[in-house]
């Protein structure tokens, strides 16, 4: 007995310990690592003599880095919100019992499946001027139908948020459409009892109580968007010029192809400082909600 009660107490430890050893090292350790290189002169190779700041004054000098930090906002908030509000009407369309619904549910979700790469190459084909959206239209007899979104540097960050939608908004319908299965129908047959409409009942009852899932549909969104690189680089690589540059690219570009790598590192540190800005405010306020329902 005294053996099965320190294999009950110990091997749950030793079957976590190397995912723990390994997060440690490769997750955090890493973290620590680039917070420091962001502190050195590094270049091609890692310098670790201490640098101070130079590489943050540095950074906060540079056009380029304002203008990714500005694309992030454009493309972030665009990018949650409009996500968010496909995915809550998708989710609610769904729930109204409508027929083929699975089928509808796979076809909302099938972009999910695709890497980001494929998305930014599949809409950079249909966004191309010469080549997709703007030459069916014109064949079709359109000929002053124009969308060059792609090639235009003011509306280039707007194909990014195209792209990115299409790709993420059926996930988003999926948790919406989970956390509305799990209302209870009597609140909803009582609201109806009372004489309540069908749109109020979603707007004063059903939305109100889907507050966690909007919790984390906000963090996974907001992860997705500061870290939005691939997506980028397969439709626009940033351009026209640097009309859509997003920090992650900016952080490529000055490691790996400028050979700046103390600059990159102070680049990934503050998009790390853009996580932690939006997580821990959204998780204080959940956490505070949480416990005054209680």
């Amino acid at each position: 007995m005294r053996a099965r009660a320190l294999a009950d107490r110990w091997l749950p430890k030793l079957v976590l310990a190397p995912t723990l050893v390994a997060s440690t090292v490769f997750v955090y350790g890493f973290i620590a690592l680039t917070g420091y290189l962001s502190l050195t002169p590094s270049r091609l190779m890692p310098n670790f003599e201490f640098a101070g700041l130079a590489n943050y004054r540095d950074l906060f000098d540079l056009d380029r880095w304002w203008t990714a930090a500005a694309n992030l906002g454009i493309f972030g908030g665009l990018f949650i919100a409009v996500s968010l509000a496909v995915g809550l009407l998708l989710a609610i369309l769904l729930d109204q019992k409508i027929r083929a619904e699975g089928g509808l549910r796979a076809i909302y979700l099938y972009p999910m499946a695709l890497s980001f790469i494929v998305t930014g190459a599949a809409w950079k084909w249909i966004l191309n001027p010469g080549l997709g959206l703007e030459k069916t239209m014109h064949d079709w007899g359109f000929a002053n139908f124009t969308f060059d979104w792609l090639v235009d540097p003011d509306m280039a960050i707007y194909t990014v948020v195209i792209a990115g939608v299409w790709q993420s908004s059926g996930f988003v319908m999926a948790l919406f459409l989970a956390g509305l299965r799990g209302i209870d129908d009597a609140i909803i047959k009582a609201a109806q009892v009372d004489g309540a409409t069908l749109p109020t009942i979603y707007r004063r009852i059903v939305v109100p109580s889907l507050r966690p899932v909007f919790f984390s549909v906000l963090l996974i969104l907001a992860h997705i968007a500061i870290k939005s690189f691939d997506l980028v680089m397969a439709l626009t690589a940033g351009g026209p010029g640097t009309s859509s540059t997003v920090p992650a690219v900016f952080m490529y570009q000055y490691t790996f192809t400028r050979g700046q790598l103390g600059l990159g590192a102070a680049s990934a540190m503050m998009m790390l400082a853009t996580v932690l800005a939006v997580l821990v405010p959204m998780m204080y306020l959940e956490t505070k909600a949480t416990r005054r329902g209680n």
